[in-house]
């Protein structure tokens, strides 16, 4: 399934199980990016580019390694991001966004902009 940019190259469409419903494009995409550290994995990347585990898990404060690894494996499932052995001594992996996360950067940063506009810390009373 492909659809063409503004500059002609094809873009491969991911698979939904609710096609033809008029919901289905928001649902498909909160089944994309639903899960509670998945945004936050995404913005860490789009702003801090391709990283390495233990990079990423010091930029996403408060997520165990167990529940990284699994993120990006299911973010990786997902065309979202892509894993790469980067062959230096040691070995390490490196993680990036595909073409279909950085094309995630518009709704992540209405996420941030409205969390910056109508949610406040506990306590305050602004």
């Amino acid at each position: 399934m492909e659809d063409d940019t503004d500059d002609g190259d094809p873009i491969e469409k991911l698979e939904v199980w609710c096609a033809g419903e008029e919901w289905c494009p928001v649902t498909a995409t909160a089944t994309l990016i639903g899960k509670k550290w998945y945004p936050v994995i995404i913005h860490r990347l789009l702003e801090h580019g391709p990283s390495g585990f233990n990079e990423l898990k010091a930029d996403v404060d408060g997520i165990s390694s167990k529940v990284l690894s699994e993120s990006l494996g299911d973010l990786e499932d997902k065309q979202l991001v892509d894993r790469a052995i980067v062959e230096e001594k040691p070995i390490r992996v490196q993680y990036s966004l595909t073409s279909h996360g950085d094309s995630l950067e518009p709704v992540i940063d209405a996420m941030r902009d409205w969390g910056l506009q109508y949610l406040t810390e506990p306590g305050d009373d602004d």
